[in-house]
């Protein structure tokens, strides 16, 4: 008995040709879940990664130390500065050429409102190269 068929007198012969249809289903498929998950991949921080070498570094880079005591006083360079002057040594410190690098040393007890103030003063200015200073923890004898 032939299927789909009401004359059997035509020769029953198999189908040779490839169904499309199920591999365009699952490649539509596919399209859809890379399209949602493709931007899910991207990193949303921005950061300058450093670049490796195996060379040695000659010259050690200069650097400027930028406090902030619990109070939220002001040294640059272990010289109490108000937050105009330390404006005015910004600006100075980014035109320098290269640029030597400011490192931020807060009190813990600072509050957050101060090194965020100092820290977009240096952005202002055009200050680039910004370090945090912080003390190892001490390890735990078990």
């Amino acid at each position: 008995m032939a299927f789909g068929s009401f004359d059997q007198n035509k020769s029953q012969h198999p189908v040779a040709e490839i169904n499309m249809v199920p591999l365009i289903d699952v490649m539509l498929v596919l399209l859809i879940i890379f399209m949602i998950t493709a931007p899910l991949m991207t990193h949303a921080v921005k950061i300058d990664l450093p670049k490796a070498s195996s060379e040695p570094q000659a010259t050690e880079t200069a650097h400027v130390a930028l406090s902030i005591n619990g109070d939220g006083q002001l040294f640059w360079d272990e010289a109490a500065v108000s937050r105009e002057q330390l404006n005015e040594r910004l600006a100075q410190l980014a035109r320098q050429s290269p640029q030597p690098e400011l490192h931020v040393r807060a009190d813990q007890a600072v509050p957050y409102r101060f090194v965020a103030e100092a820290l977009a003063d240096a952005a202002k200015a055009g200050v680039t190269r910004i370090g945090f200073v912080s003390e190892p923890e001490p390890s735990h004898p078990h």
